[in-house]
């Protein structure tokens, strides 16, 4: 199942962006919330938007795959969804706005293309 890598892939994102709250809450010695240290709420903001939109974007990935959608085109989504969440990432960590529009932009592109692909390959006949 090609979904998986990119459901492992996307799990090390998380990961990652767990990590940059873990080191923001010791350099701020903040123990809940973000204390209005901008460092953190930077790095919990990068982190509860990949919680946002990689579940629901792995879901459809699986159901597209499940349905019958040539590999390719899981390739194709999860490559661009893969490329936007590590722009959007870092863009946040770094306070770059350019960045997080990109990545936001390439996240809605795919999460719409999955869903009309979804519907596309979606065995209607087997439905009743």
């Amino acid at each position: 199942m090609v979904t998986a890598l990119y459901a492992a892939i996307l799990a090390g994102i998380m990961i990652w962006l767990s990590v940059e709250v873990i080191k923001q809450r010791r350099k701020a010695q903040v123990k809940y919330a973000d204390g209005g240290v901008d460092a953190l709420q930077m790095a919990r903001s990068a982190h509860s938007n990949a919680v946002d939109y990689v579940p629901i974007t792995l879901i459809l990935m699986a159901l597209l795959e499940y349905n019958g959608a040539g590999l390719w085109l899981i390739h194709l989504c999860g490559i661009a969804f893969v490329v936007g969440r590590v722009l959007h990432a870092r863009s946040i960590l770094a306070d770059k706005l350019k960045g997080r529009i990109t990545g936001m932009k390439l996240t809605f592109v795919v999460i719409v293309t999955l869903i009309a692909l979804n519907l596309f390959y979606l065995p209607f006949e087997r439905l009743w």
